[in-house]
Order: structure tokens, then C-alpha cells, then sequence
């Protein structure tokens, strides 16, 4: 898999994550803890696409 296809994918989940998180924002029965999860995996994918382009850069 190319690295362009990678991020592609990775950009799609983060995507994906983002409006999850906004429906369980405006959903009663979220809890704080299931939000904070989504937005811990969330910030885990945008860490690892900006790892792999600052690696992508140095080569």
C-alpha cells in the first residue's frame, strides 16, 4: 500500500471519528467517558498521519 493510500484511509477514519464524536455529543446517553475515548482515538490518528508525512519529508 502507498503511503498516499495509507493517509488517504487514515484521513477517512479520522473523518468518520469526527462525526461520531458530534452525535455523541448530541446524544443523551453518551457518556463523558465514551466521548474522551473517540477524541483519544481521534487525536491517535491525526498523531500517526503527521508521523508518517514528517517521515515522508525527511526521505
Amino acid at each position: 500500500m502507498s503511503l498516499q493510500t495509507h493517509l488517504s484511509q487514515l484521513a477517512r477514519k479520522h473523518e468518520a471519528l469526527e462525526r461520531e464524536i458530534q452525535e455523541a455529543i448530541h446524544r443523551p446517553s453518551a457518556s463523558d467517558q465514551q466521548i474522551a475515548e473517540l477524541k483519544r482515538r481521534k487525536l491517535h490518528l491525526k498523531d500517526e498521519m503527521n508521523r508518517l508525512q514528517a517521515n515522508n519529508t525527511l526521505h
